[in-house]
Formats: structure tokens, C-alpha cells, sequence
């Protein structure tokens, strides 16, 4: 399966289009390709300044609609094909955002079998920009349920986080998956910017909606290009709470494979393809010569060493450089231990079932999994916020699933390296069932930590070590040495 739910660098991204254009996830490429030309352009519509982007943005005037019984509308009685012993509540709907523009965002709910009314809440975002939260997170990484090759029967993931936590899987922006604006120039103005709002008054809604979850510690989770969407989301939460009727009790930040700075992600790429021999020598050169990732400009003797790159890289799952690919559906029910390179097939073909989409209470409509944007604004780098989180004791984590290429382990330590932040707790492994799960390492208010094994979706190849992971995040507690 290759599968782009999101990046954002400069020169090298293009390395990786010859080959995912002529994959089956032609969507994903196309959203890829359009956000890499935005980037590309003489004048991209990016915003180098995060303190531009960010430092007036208050919500005073939030809208805020009446959500009265709608909890229970939006309650799923069951889903089509689902495993007989479910035992814990989940619902469905959409929560309007825009009333004037007709612009509302489609979400999925799952509580925890047990402890529900104690556990935190977490809100799970997806990538691209404008890839569906719901059809990669909940159906093919993290959710209770995964698809099975049949198409139309479900069966049940024994490490989905709701063990641990109530989540919330949001398709976000308007216009990802079964989201939706009447107002068609919406889907032209997207970017980082909007999103963060609208998922803001999502949320403002959503909890009177569900008010039992209004004091619930609250943490926001998300991977790839969800390195922006988090931490501007949590940002404007903390820009917000001072003047709001609803304060949203966030405690800290989760990113996974996350795109948080352009330059130190580029390099971290190219280093990644080459120490594990996917580049050759001659090639690394040439592009370390040639290319600067630091101002990102390219050239085109840069553009011809990609060029290179990719064709060198071959027909490989570059999130996962390991992994099959779905060269063939397998015809036997799935488990939550093998992952299945088809697993896209069947969730698109479940999700698009006129009774599964009745079943999660949304419109009629033939679902995707990514919608292309032209995206108008993206900084260039995140790590700013990332410091103000810091500074004002939010929790923050970053893991990496040390198998993909496409935001790989190398750049988030560049990324990371870059804040200069003090070590509290040296580099060590940490490990799950007698074995290493991954490697940890505690900074002055980040820890940074690794799952061995996974790729880019990381609950989706390692569910057992990304489910004890993010528990050890959740409690503040670390990771297992022993």
C-alpha cells in the first residue's frame, strides 16, 4: 500500500512522484503533487512566519449552535458487519461549524469499554493536507474496528486506543471525507490557518454536545503532516481559553512521523534513504552538492539528482520500506497483528456501502479518502509553537515509526536536535512483551520516542507497542525500560 497521508517539503518529495503516480493510491499522489506544486511556485502560498500566522488569532466570536438531543441522535446503534460482542458506545454526525456558509465537520466517537467516565479524551487527526481522519485513523490504525477483504464485515482491533482513552476521529477540513461546506469557494481557501479554526468551534460544539466531557483532560493526537494541524489546534485552544465560556482542559501533544520543519526534514529524508541503502552513493552526493534544504531552493543540477533518487528508490511501500505490497487481496479475515497492504481496498469499499454510510448517521456521497487543496497557508516551520508548549508545561511527545521514509526518524532527531533542549533521561530502549518496542529519550519538556518496526502509520504495523506507547503518554508515565 502506498499511501501519502501527508508532506510538505520543498525539493526533496519530488524524488518519490514517478513512483507513487503509477500506484494504486492515485488520490494520495494527486494530493501530494498539488501541495508540492503550491511549494514549488515562484510565489507559494506559504507564510514563513509562524508569529504572522498566529499572533492575533482569537476566537471571541466563536459560533456555537444548539446541541440539544443531539447526542443521541448521533448515537450508532450498529455498524454494518460488526463483530458480535462490542461493548462499549460510539457515535456519528456532523457538528456545523459555519451556519452562514453551510460548512460542517463529520466526526467518529468511540468511548472506552471501561472506566469511560474517567478516561481522557483524545482527538485523533490524520494528515495530507486533507486526508480523511476516519478512513486512515479509525479504519486502518487506531480504531476498534478494521475492514475485512470481504468488504462488508468488520472485526475487532484488541489494541485500539478507546482501551485506553475516549476518542474522536475528525475529518477535517471541510470537504475530507464526509464533510462538507455548501459554499463551494470554501474548499478554495483551506490551510493551516482555517483548519485550526474550524477545528477549534468543532470542538467549542462537540462538548456541548457532550458536556459530560467538558473537565475530561483532553490531549490531541495526530501523525504526518497532523505535525501542523496539532500543534496550531492546541495553540489556539490556549489563545482561546482565557476568553472562552468553554475552556478545553488540554494537557499535551502526540505527533507521530510528524512534518514540523522544512529544512531539517529534507536532509533527514535524504540521510534516511541513503544509510539504508535505498540511494547510491554517487546520488547522496550529488544532492548534498547541489541541493539546499535550508533555504529550500533547488537547482537543475539539485533537480536532476531527485530525479535520480526516486528511480534508484524503485516500487516500494514508502511507508513502510519493508513491507509487501497489495499486489493481491487476501481472501481470509484479518487480524490486528498482520497488517494487510489491502487494507485501503476494503476500507474504501465499506465506506462507500449505502447502509454503512446510514449506519455512521452521513450524507450520501461517494467517500474518498484525501481531497486535493490548494493549500493557502503552511509555515515553513512548527517548531516555534513547539517551544511556547514548553515553556507553558504542555505535555508534548514525538515518536517515529522507525521503518518509513517518508517523514523518517532521521529527520524528526534533526528536527528536534535543532530546539537544543537539555537531556533529562538518556537514550535507552524501552520494551514490550520481553522485547525492544523502540528507543526513548526525555528532553527538558519533550520526549522523544521510536517504535521499532512500525512505518509511517505507526498503530497500523506495530498496534501493540503504539497502544502501550500512547498509554505511557497519556498517564505521564515512561516508557517500560525493563
Amino acid at each position: 500500500m502506498v499511501k501519502f497521508v501527508g508532506l510538505t517539503l520543498v525539493p526533496f518529495t519530488f524524488c518519490i512522484l514517478a513512483a507513487i503516480l503509477n500506484s494504486s493510491q492515485a488520490s494520495q499522489a494527486t494530493n501530494l503533487h498539488r501541495f508540492i506544486k503550491s511549494r514549488r511556485s515562484q510565489n507559494p502560498p506559504v507564510s514563513d512566519s509562524w508569529a504572522a500566522l498566529h499572533a492575533t488569532e482569537e476566537y471571541s466570536d466563536v459560533y456555537i449552535g444548539p446541541q440539544d438531543g443531539l447526542m443521541q441522535a448521533d448515537k450508532i446503534d450498529a455498524l454494518p458487519g460488526q463483530p458480535d460482542g462490542v461493548d462499549f458506545d460510539q457515535y456519528a454526525g456532523y457538528v456545523t461549524v459555519d451556519p452562514q456558509a453551510g460548512r460542517a465537520l463529520f466526526y467518529y466517537f468511540v468511548e472506552s469499554p471501561q472506566n469511560s467516565s474517567t478516561n481522557p479524551l483524545v482527538l485523533w487527526l490524520n494528515g495530507g493536507p486533507g486526508c480523511s481522519s476516519l478512513g486512515t485513523g479509525a479504519m486502518l490504525e487506531l480504531g476498534p474496528f478494521r475492514v475485512n477483504s470481504d468488504n462488508k464485515t468488520l472485526y475487532q482491533n484488541k489494541y485500539a486506543w478507546n482501551n485506553v482513552a475516549n476518542v474522536i476521529f475528525l475529518e477535517s477540513p471541510a470537504g475530507v471525507g464526509f464533510s462538507y461546506s455548501n459554499t463551494s469557494s470554501d474548499y478554495d481557501h483551506a490551510g493551516d490557518k482555517s483548519t485550526a479554526k474550524d477545528a477549534y468551534t468543532f470542538l467549542i460544539n462537540w462538548l456541548e454536545r457532550f458536556p459530560q466531557y467538558k473537565t475530561r483532560d483532553f490531549y490531541i493526537t495526530g501523525e504526518s503532516y497532523a505535525g501542523h494541524y496539532v500543534p496550531q489546534l492546541a495553540y489556539t485552544i490556549l489563545q482561546n481559553n482565557g476568553n472562552a465560556t468553554t475552556i478545553i482542559n488540554l494537557k499535551g501533544i502526540a505527533i507521530g512521523n510528524a512534518v514540523i520543519n522544512d529544512p531539517t526534514d529534507g536532509k533527514g529524508y535524504y540521510d534516511y534513504l541513503w544509510t539504508h541503502a535505498l540511494n547510491s552513493d554517487e546520488t547522496y552526493e550529488g544532492i548534498n552538492t547541489f541541493c539546499d534544504f535550508v533555504n529550500g531552493t533547488s537547482s537543475a543540477k539539485c533537480n536532476s539528482f531527485l530525479d535520480k533518487s526516486g528511480e534508484e528508490m524503485g516500487d516500494i511501500d514508502y511507508y513502510n520500506i519493508y513491507a509487501p505490497l497489495c499486489n493481491k487481496p487476501s481472501l481470509i479475515n484479518g487480524s490486528a497483528d498482520d497488517f494487510d497492504p489491502c487494507s485501503s481496498i476494503y476500507r474504501d469499499s465499506y465506506l462507500n456501502n449505502a447502509e454503512v454510510q446510514k449506519a455512521f448517521h452521513a450524507n450520501p456521497t461517494t467517500w474518498r479518502g484525501c481531497r486535493g487543496y490548494h493549500w493557502n497557508d503552511s509555515p515553513t516551520t512548527i517548531l516555534p509553537i513547539i517551544k511556547d508548549f514548553i515553556v507553558n508545561g504542555i505535555r508534548v511527545w514525538i515518536y517515529s515509526g522507525d521503518i518509513d521514509s517518508v517523514v523518517p526518524v532521521t529527520s524528526t532527531r534533526y528536527s528536534i536536535s535543532s530546539l537544543k533542549l537539555p537531556i533529562q533521561t538518556p537514550w535507552l530502549p524501552w520494551y514490550t512483551n520481553d522485547e525492544v518496542g523502540g528507543y526513548v529519550v526525555e528532553y527538558q519538556g519533550l520526549t522523544f520516542a521510536t517504535v521499532r518496526g512500525a512505518g509511517h502509520l505507526v498503530p497500523s504495523y506495530q498496534p501493540e507497542r503504539a497502544l502501550l506507547m500512547i498509554s505511557s503518554f497519556l498517564q505521564g508515565s515512561v516508557l517500560p525500560s525493563s
